[in-house]
């Protein structure tokens, strides 16, 4: 039990440190830059984004780690670790890409490839636990959200 909830941590640390060291390019951009662009009528007030991304990190990090708890040594959960280790940087570049370059067509084609690979995370995570694989569905929402609010946001511009 404590083997688990060790890995479960370990997990989620990780995907907070990853969501703490991407607020560094958004903090670059989001006070000056992002406040100059044009956005939808539906997009969400700036104070919004930190507790939600908070929240879906903390998620994801309990998923990535009950699917770790089930041993690393099998197949399905390695195939599904690979996935989201592979999201998560994507998740990561995003960011980089939208407020640090400053460039939302490339970050559309990101974020299109980012949802794409969170379905597969979640596609794998099922195989090996559908708990884990519902934690992840908030997640996708999200992202799914972002996109079409990346989209909006480059057609705006």
């Amino acid at each position: 039990m404590k083997s688990k909830i060790i890995k479960i941590a370990i997990a989620v640390v990780i995907c907070l440190l990853i969501g703490f060291l991407s607020s560094f390019a958004t903090q670059s951009s989001v006070n000056d830059w992002y406040v100059t662009l044009n956005k939808p009528s539906f997009n969400p007030p700036n104070w919004l984004f930190a507790p939600v991304w908070t929240v879906l990190y903390i998620l994801m990090g309990i998923a990535a780690g009950i699917v770790w708890v089930k041993g690393y040594y099998h197949i399905w959960v390695k195939t599904a670790l690979y996935h989201f280790g592979f999201q998560l940087l994507l998740n990561a570049l995003w960011s980089i890409v939208f407020f640090g370059l400053k460039n939302p067509l490339a970050a559309l084609f990101i974020i299109l490839v980012l949802l794409t690979m969170i379905a597969l995370t979640i596609k794998w995570f099922n195989v090996v636990s559908k708990k884990a694989a519902l934690l992840m569905v908030p997640y996708f929402i999200w992202v799914l959200f972002a996109t079409i609010l990346n989209f909006s946001i480059w057609q705006l511009n």
